[in-house]
């Protein structure tokens, strides 16, 4: 998608989603066609890539029954029709192998075309998680807007827009998984905190096999965050705390390793020199 130039502002330029409705059911511009399948392609800028394949299988299983009911919305270009909405019929109808779909043509220019993406890509209430945060991005990125503006247009926060798009961060396995619909937003979030892809890959393996909540989740990842105890240099701190009878820390990572006794004054530094060495300054 171009960048264009948002006139009138980006806050009235995402909600006016009213003018859009208008523009789509203007009827002196439009007219209804058979259009070929072969001649259709999808807007690759929308947001919705997965569809879900059962209900998908169930609207094709009606659509060889009694036809697609409500026709496809379309707008020229080139030779061929590029669609504005009615993708998941026109999915459909490519399953039971239709010739032909009948389609309202609109004639519309490419502003109010990338006025309609804009929308949908942000505005739609059926898209999982990526595809809310793919249409963020893709709207961001070729509107030239930040993240705050775009909160600002959609009534959001910030944080959550950018809480959304970081989801995209996350290993494609992982995304796959979301796109499914096996895994929340909330398990995405907390999944970004592995950084190794290949064990956030297995951790998000896990949350799906066993259903594990996101509470249940938390708790999992933040146990293995903290290191393996070493029980012979716990013991070690232990006992020389106890003999010396003051707190010693034992620093046991890295190439150079610490033993250190804490002491309070010079009293105690001599008190401590004696329990070591065996006798006095």
């Amino acid at each position: 998608m171009r960048k264009m130039t948002l006139g009138r502002g980006i806050n009235n330029f995402i909600k006016d989603s009213n003018a859009v409705e208008k523009l789509l059911k203007e009827e002196d511009s439009s007219k209804l066609e058979s259009v070929k399948t072969a001649d259709i392609s999808v807007n690759e800028a929308q947001a919705r890539k997965h569809f879900d394949e059962e209900s998908l299988q169930e609207l094709a299983n009606s659509i060889r029954e009694f036809g697609i009911i409500q026709p496809l919305l379309l707008r020229k270009k080139g030779d061929k029709y590029m669609i504005i909405a009615g993708e998941r019929r026109f999915r459909a109808a490519q399953m039971v192998e239709l010739e032909e779909v009948p389609a309202v043509i609109k004639d519309i220019d490419d502003e109010s075309a990338d006025k309609i993406s804009l929308i949908e890509n942000v505005q739609r209430r059926d898209l999982n998680p990526i595809e809310e945060a793919t249409g963020y991005k893709n709207v961001i990125d070729s509107y030239g807007i930040t993240q705050e503006q775009l909160a600002q247009a959609l009534g959001k926060s910030r944080q959550y827009i950018g809480n959304t798009m970081r989801l995209l961060k996350l290993d494609h396995r992982v995304i796959e998984l979301m796109q499914k619909g096996l895994l929340s937003p909330s398990h995405g979030k907390l999944l970004l905190s592995i950084k190794d892809k290949n064990k956030q890959y297995s951790e998000a393996k896990r949350i799906v096999k066993l259903g594990n909540t996101v509470k249940e989740t938390t708790y999992i990842i933040n146990n293995r965050k903290k290191p393996e105890v070493d029980i012979y240099i716990e013991r070690a701190k232990r006992d020389l705390s106890d003999i010396l009878g003051t707190k010693v820390m034992i620093k046991n990572t890295g190439k150079k390793k610490n033993i250190v006794i804490e002491y309070y004054n010079d009293e105690d530094l001599s008190r401590i020199y004696e329990k070591i060495v065996g006798s006095d300054f």
